[in-house]
């Protein structure tokens, strides 16, 4: 039914898409480093999370890293373990999942214990089909790994785009059906892996959330969805601590470097 209501509204859909290039905000990526620790416990590793992803990792809609998702979120994973926190952040605006992939080959990657993903919106403005998506991200979730040894990911699901008020109707609501297909392909998926969580993305539809450009977070949209992201570690990370007599100490310094390799 989606390609049939396509082909009936393609002049408008068309005509709406060219008139939102031409005039839509454009907001900068959040200014600020991209990579950086957080001190905690000293006497166990610290955990190392990579984050990889389009404007919205890159932080589009806030001044700084310190207001996005990276950085907060590594800030709330410390708080909630005690370890220290290595973070590391490479995105950038306009890619879509195969982009990302490609850009990844230019850029040096630390190992990594945790894999943050943030793709999607460009997949649907391309129109890139949910098989070639779920190929894409697959692609690109086994180079993270292979490359970085992480066998733990949070994959952020497709925002509501229904919700972006930037976009004019009937284009917002082909563009939120089309990202809600994307994401239950992605979701089925991510369902048959025991290491990886899908994480929807609910809150953009919270009134007053979004950016002042109607389509990034705000600030206190990044807030809410660097704990949740934090919190999905949290548990993941807790799920592969060792079992038995071994102190809480020894648990903790083993459980990233040797479980999850």
């Amino acid at each position: 039914m989606l390609k049939l209501y396509k082909g009936l509204l393609a002049p408008l859909l068309l005509a709406q898409g060219a008139r939102l290039r031409r005039s839509a905000l454009r907001l900068p990526e959040a200014a600020g480093q991209r990579a950086g620790q957080i001190e905690g416990r000293n006497d166990v590793p610290p955990i190392r999370l990579l984050f990889v992803g389009d404007s919205s990792a890159a932080g589009v809609g806030v001044a700084h890293q310190s207001e996005g998702l990276a950085l907060p979120c590594a800030m709330s994973l410390q708080r909630r373990t005690g370890r220290s926190v290595e973070w590391q952040l490479v995105a950038k605006s306009g890619i879509n999942t195969a982009e990302a992939a490609a850009m990844l080959q230019q850029h040096s990657l630390g190992p990594a214990d945790a894999i943050i993903t943030v793709l999607g919106v460009n997949d649907v403005t391309s129109q890139t089909t949910p098989g070639k998506f779920l190929t894409d991200y697959r692609a690109l979730i086994e180079q993270l790994q292979a490359r970085t040894g992480a066998r733990v990911a949070v994959v952020s699901g497709l925002p509501p785009m229904n919700a972006f008020s930037a976009i004019p109707n009937p284009l917002r609501w082909y563009l939120g059906k089309y990202a809600r297909r994307l994401d239950a392909r992605l979701r089925a998926w991510i369902a048959t892996q025991p290491r990886l969580r899908h994480l929807p993305l609910k809150q953009s539809t919270v009134a007053g959330a979004l950016a002042r450009d109607g389509y990034h977070p705000g600030p206190e949209q990044y807030r809410r969805w660097a704990e949740q992201v934090a919190q999905c570690l949290a548990e993941m990370l807790q799920r592969t601590t060792p079992r038995g007599p071994a102190s809480q100490a020894e648990q903790a310094s083993h459980a990233t470097r040797d479980e999850l390799r």
